[in-house]
C-alpha cells in the first residue's frame, strides 16, 4: 500500500520542474543550428507546458495564483536544468551534446515521477503522475530518435529493411 506523502507539495515541485524543463527546451532550441533539431526542441518546450498545466489543474496551493504567468516567469537560475543548459552552451555546444542531455534529463525525471507516483495514495494524483511518466518515456524516445537522425544512425522506421537485408 503506498504510504501518503505531502501531494500538494509534490505536485507543486512538479510544476516547477515541468516549467523547468520547458525553459531547457526553449534555450536549446535557441542554441540549435539544425532545423529538426530546433523543432524537435520548440515542440518539447510547448509539450512541458502543457504537464505544468495537468499538475497546476489538480494543484491547491495559493502560491501559484495565475499560470500563464508563472510560467512565463524568467527561468530559475539555480534549477538543474538550466544550470545543465548553461554548462552546455558555456562549453564546445552542439546538437548532439544538447541531446545527450536531454536524453539524460528525461530518463530521470521520469525516474522521479514513477518514485512518486508510487508513495501516492489519491488516485487522481497518483493517474497525473503515472500520466507525467508516460509522457515523458515519450519525449526522450523523441529525443533519442532525433539523436538517431543526428547521428546518421538507422532510424526506427528504417530498421525492418536493414534487418531483413
Amino acid at each position: 500500500m503506498p504510504e501518503e506523502i505531502d501531494v500538494q507539495e509534490a505536485i507543486r515541485k512538479s510544476i516547477q520542474t515541468e516549467k523547468d524543463a520547458m525553459n531547457f527546451y526553449e534555450l536549446g532550441a535557441k542554441q540549435m543550428k539544425e532545423r529538426d533539431a530546433i523543432r524537435v526542441f520548440e515542440l518539447l518546450a510547448r509539450e512541458e507546458r502543457e504537464h505544468a498545466g495537468h499538475f497546476f489543474r489538480v494543484y491547491k496551493g495559493g502560491d501559484i495564483p495565475d499560470f500563464d504567468e508563472f510560467m512565463d516567469a524568467p527561468p530559475d537560475e539555480e534549477s538543474s536544468w538550466t544550470v545543465s543548459m548553461a554548462r552546455a552552451i558555456s562549453s564546445d555546444f552542439n546538437e548532439q551534446m544538447a541531446l545527450e542531455l536531454a536524453m539524460e534529463k528525461e530518463l530521470n525525471l521520469e525516474k522521479n515521477l514513477r518514485e512518486t507516483a508510487a508513495q501516492i495514495a489519491d488516485p487522481e494524483a497518483r493517474a497525473i503522475f503515472e500520466l507525467n511518466a508516460r509522457e515523458t518515456r515519450n519525449h526522450y524516445e523523441m529525443i533519442e530518435s532525433e539523436y538517431a537522425r543526428l547521428m546518421t544512425m538507422v532510424h526506427e522506421s528504417d530498421m525492418d529493411i536493414y534487418v531483413r537485408e
